[in-house]
């Protein structure tokens, strides 16, 4: 029987109607939103009508558009996107508002209005539909989406997509195994002008014994040789097939020493000192009845590649060192300090808190212990063996921070590319593991390569002349590891790499034999994420390359490398024009006394390494010779560009070290222009009676990111200069509020992004 009482509608929409005056609504326009997809990217998951929320504390700058989950990354398209300005990078495989899928920390789904939230993970069942999702991000991005114009139904399933799909069961199902398969058979032309661009250029793999004997011969180690005693991984899955080895050592004695080694890695030789000193890794040999026995046969023959036949010191950096679990903790300290807690630069305990992580502590730790080992190799003239359990975390980063303060070579971006390529990827560090691409094991994860590159900005800051590259590339190379596109930061040992790529190579019907440098590239191939003009950014335009020119009592010289580090010219040289220290060079040199005393324990009686740090102080820096960083806790400062660059509270409008930037690269570029000039003139005919007209290099043979303004035209300003800069804080962190909403508490006691631990006991 038919009741009075209406009926409930049993549909409900979830368009905003669009108000055309004060009587009468129309339904929107839909504008069809449709993703940039590359080759071999398919969207698995969409939702409309969604919003991506841009601040935390008001939301009428919020964007609405779709969505989307594919198999490469998390995509949202703004319905109508604002106005883009040109202050960031342009990356030419990641849209502004794109997530890779091996990007994603934590995918939080929550439900505001009945108290519920959760951490997704791979084929979990959610029983609320979410309002919001929260995606935290490992560039240390937090992206917040609500859900309250989109379809519940939808939105979950978009939630566990992303979920599911930033959480592969296998290494072979991240989406660069499809996407380079695909891209190879596609781009024949593309790859063979990109071969022929590169040339010498190319940074060396060092899967070859050929990049390693160029090596030997570039540091002059005449008493090592190139071993192939690991081919097809015989004696060590995390070796390199090729291994550098004392020539007084046979390969059948390498064989016989490696079953007793842990995980069979036998020493390796990392460097040659010109003085003949060398800088060995290995791993702890793990026969205890054997160990004395096997030691002493290993050093003698180390031993006997001296040129003074000097016994070499070996250092056991586990015992000198943070662990890894120590390292992981101080990294989610200070991540939580500069992201996730309300940044407020005026209180007085955030810098108290900075320091309390013990990051920073852990980064002087590190410089410090290089530095020693730099005296050992420069100051003593013998060689130094660094051992580690197993050989392939702590070591990695004491070997390359050594290389970098005593050779020049490794200052320059191919050279420092070469230095990761051989002390990191070659040497079998578990990137796959360490940056917990399949998000197996929490435990065995742990920033070590960030904590590498954070230690390297800061020999920067204090010698900003001294390195090609800039912040800006470092910074570029820490996001890198998160696209999982490219070979150099996929993988765990080479004996993995090259299985897993010789599979994919019949499996994508590659032809047999093709170099995997071809069709699964290492990111050192930058054109593949950006144009020409954008890689600029990676140079420095105050470095002082080997053959750079300086004037010099009014006449035109140009920098080598001197076979002493204090030579006589060095010493005449004056401070001003020496010295490649940020700021007034004399006051600083002469305080370094009292400043060295609690990082070297100078005492009464001065020690001979104490005496090396202050004869070396006590000069003029030599940009192509030693290097020692500076190491009280005031030397040692916050990466800000990389901590803090989705902050907007810490972004300085029309400041930040990229104004200096700025004006330096715009002078470079007009020397750059005066220069080719002067060789059109001295090129031209002595006979020709018109002289050439004089024109500046073509824009992509133009070093700098930043060009000299026409003599006619205003110096040209860019729109929007910030601190961030190329990065923009706008969309990249939006935490929520924490006032007013049930889910505050819980946000609030959150340690390491959000503690699983907390969300153990809730019921969803």
């Amino acid at each position: 029987m038919f009741s009075g009482k209406p009926l409930k509608p049993t549909f409900k929409c979830y368009l905003p109607p669009v108000q055309t005056d004060a009587n009468k609504t129309i339904e929107p326009p839909l504008k069809k939103l449709e993703p940039t997809l590359l080759s071999g990217e398919i969207v698995v998951n969409e939702v409309n009508f969604v919003k991506k929320c841009i601040t935390t504390d008001s939301s009428q700058d919020d964007l609405v558009g779709k969505l989307i989950c594919t198999n490469f990354k998390v995509s949202f398209i703004p319905q109508d996107p604002p106005q883009k300005q040109r202050t960031q990078l342009f990356h030419l495989l990641l849209g502004e508002h794109d997530i890779p899928l091996t990007c994603l920390d934590q995918v939080v789904a929550v439900n505001d209005l009945k108290g519920k939230k959760k951490i997704l993970s791979s084929n979990q069942k959610l029983k609320f539909n979410p309002t919001e999702l929260i995606l935290y991000c490992k560039d240390l991005r937090i992206i917040r989406f609500c859900f309250d114009e989109a379809g519940p139904e939808s939105a979950r399933k978009v939630c566990l997509a992303i979920a599911h799909y930033s959480h592969p069961a296998d290494i072979q199902l991240l989406f660069g195994f499809e996407y380079q398969g695909r891209r190879y058979h596609e781009s024949k032309e593309e790859r063979l002008s990109r071969s022929t661009q590169r040339g010498a250029l190319q940074t060396p793999f060092f899967d070859c014994s050929t990049d390693w004997d160029r090596e030997i011969k570039r540091t002059s180690a005449s008493e090592w040789r190139v071993c192939s005693v690991n081919l097809k991984y015989a004696i060590s899955p995390s070796l390199p097939e090729h291994i550098v080895v004392p020539t007084s050592l046979a390969d059948q004695d390498l064989m016989q020493y490696s079953s007793f080694c842990n995980d069979g890695r036998i020493p390796m030789w990392c460097w040659s000192n010109r003085n003949g000193s060398a800088l060995i890794r290995m791993a702890n040999i793990t026969d205890l009845q054997q160990q004395r026995k096997i030691e002493q046969r290993i050093f003698t023959a180390i031993r006997k590649s001296h040129p003074q036949n000097s016994d070499a010191t070996t250092l056991e950096l586990d015992k000198n060192l943070p662990t890894i679990q120590e390292i992981h903790s101080a990294f989610a300290k200070i991540r939580q300090i500069c992201v996730l807690d309300p940044f407020e630069e005026t209180e007085e305990r955030w810098f108290s808190s900075i320091e309390n992580s013990r990051w920073l502590d852990y980064v002087r730790v590190f410089l410090r212990q290089s530095a020693e080992i730099v005296y050992l190799l420069e100051g003593k003239s013998v060689s130094v063996i660094l051992q580690e359990e197993e050989d392939r975390d702590l070591n990695c980063i004491v070997s390359s921070l050594v290389q970098l303060m005593l050779d020049p070579h490794y200052r320059s971006i191919t050279g420092f590319q070469c230095l990761v390529q051989k002390e990191w990827v070659m040497a079998g560090h578990r990137f796959l593991d360490r940056c917990n691409h399949l998000k197996k094991n929490d435990r065995e994860e742990c920033p070590l390569f960030t904590l590498f590159l954070d230690c390297v900005w800061q020999m920067m800051n204090q010698y900003p002349a001294a390195f090609e590259f800039t912040e800006a590339y470092l910074t570029v190379l820490s996001d890198s590891m998160w696209i999982p596109l490219f070979s150099t930061f996929l993988f765990n040992s080479p004996k993995q790499r090259t299985q897993l790529l010789t599979d994919f190579a019949k499996n994508k019907a590659i032809p047999q034999g093709e170099n995997p440098a071809v069709f699964f590239p290492a990111v050192w191939e930058w054109s593949q994420q950006f144009s020409i003009k954008d890689q600029t950014l990676f140079n420095n335009p105050m470095y002082v390359g080997k053959g750079s020119a300086c004037v010099q009592n009014g006449e035109v010289k140009s920098f080598r490398r001197t076979k002493k580090v204090f030579s006589s010219t060095l010493r005449a040289t004056t401070t001003q024009q020496s010295n490649g220290l940020k700021g007034n060079g004399e006051r600083r040199r002469s305080s370094l006394g009292s400043e060295l005393r609690s990082d070297f324990s100078v005492v009464k009686d001065e020690s001979p390494s104490d005496r090396f740090f202050r004869d070396w102080f006590s000069q003029p820096v030599d940009q192509h010779g030693v290097l020692i960083p500076l190491l009280m806790p005031s030397h040692v400062a916050l990466w800000k560009l990389f901590f803090l660059r989705w902050v907007s509270e810490a972004c300085i409008p029309n400041g930040g070290p990229i104004t200096a930037y700025h004006k330096l690269s715009q002078l470079v570029d007009e020397i750059d222009i005066l220069q080719s000039q002067l060789r059109q003139y001295k090129g031209s005919s002595l006979g020709s009676t018109r002289l050439p007209s004089p024109g500046a290099p073509p824009s992509s043979q133009r070093r700098m990111y930043f060009k000299a303004s026409s003599p006619g035209d205003p110096s040209t300003i860019p729109d929007v200069f910030s601190s961030t800069f190329p990065f923009t804080p706008v969309g990249n962190l939006c935490r929520r509020s924490l006032q007013g909403t049930q889910i505050g508490k819980f946000l609030n006691g959150a340690k390491i992004w959000l503690s699983t631990e907390t969300l153990a006991n809730d019921t969803v």
